[in-house]
């Protein structure tokens, strides 16, 4: 059992609460039974697992023992999970359906995770660009309830897709129904000319009320139920 707050994996788990470190050290941290659950199954490839001692799970894992008090230090959920598993970062190979979401420097990660979700309950991609929040950081995955695990991810590649904006463009439902890829920036920037130049169409959500425009995690889920609702898909 780890007794220690030298351990070596207790310190690999605090270095991965950075989004520095997991990117040079190719890894992150699942926190929980049900997130590392749903990695594991989809074929995330695990590290290693700890398990609180005191408190102890079963796995389809091997995991190590942990005082509880020092599994307790490492999370950084506010009730401490009695299992945290840390995965390889490489993305299984999945092939990409045609309905995706492309997102354009999403900085919050709860949107991020919600968006995930959204794709997820949709059958859809992700793809995010350079700028976005990492989706395997602590906010990221708690959205995400698991989805990011499951949903297949690509590069950020916005042509031929559709640029969801604010004003100015017709709505969704005038669509060409063969687009099905999707693009959405911040609230606050929106998405520059040239990603919007580089897409196939532009469409926005038409609003009845006086708001000026929708949380992105929403306008991202509205579009995906938009085009299966077109395709007749229940």
């Amino acid at each position: 059992m780890i007794t220690s707050r030298d351990n070596p994996k207790l310190k690999t788990v605090r270095k991965l609460e950075t989004r520095r470190q997991r990117d040079k050290l190719g890894l992150f941290v699942a926190e929980g039974e049900d997130l590392v659950s749903a990695a594991l199954a989809g074929g995330w490839e695990l590290e290693f697992a700890l398990v609180d001692a005191a408190r102890a799970t079963e796995l389809p894992v091997r995991a190590e023992e942990v005082a509880s008090q020092l599994l307790a230090e490492v999370s950084t959920l506010g009730h401490a999970p009695r299992v945290i598993g840390v995965f390889r970062a490489a993305r299984p190979e999945r092939k990409l359906p045609p309905l995706g979401l492309e997102l354009w420097r999403i900085g919050d990660p709860g949107n991020v995770g919600t968006l995930a979700r959204a794709c997820d309950a949709f059958g859809a991609y992700l793809a995010l660009s350079p700028g976005c929040a990492d989706p395997f950081g602590p906010k990221a995955l708690r959205a995400s309830t698991g989805s990011i695990f499951r949903v297949p991810q690509a590069d950020f590649a916005p042509q031929g897709a559709v640029a969801l904006v604010a004003h100015g463009a017709p709505p969704l439902s005038e669509l060409d129904p063969s687009l099905s890829r999707f693009v959405l920036g911040s609230e606050r920037e929106g998405l520059p000319d040239e990603v919007i130049a580089a897409c196939a169409a532009s469409a926005t959500i038409p609003l009845a009320g006086p708001a000026e425009s929708l949380n992105v995690a929403m306008a991202g889920t509205i579009a995906l139920y938009d085009w299966r609702r077109s395709h007749g898909a229940r």
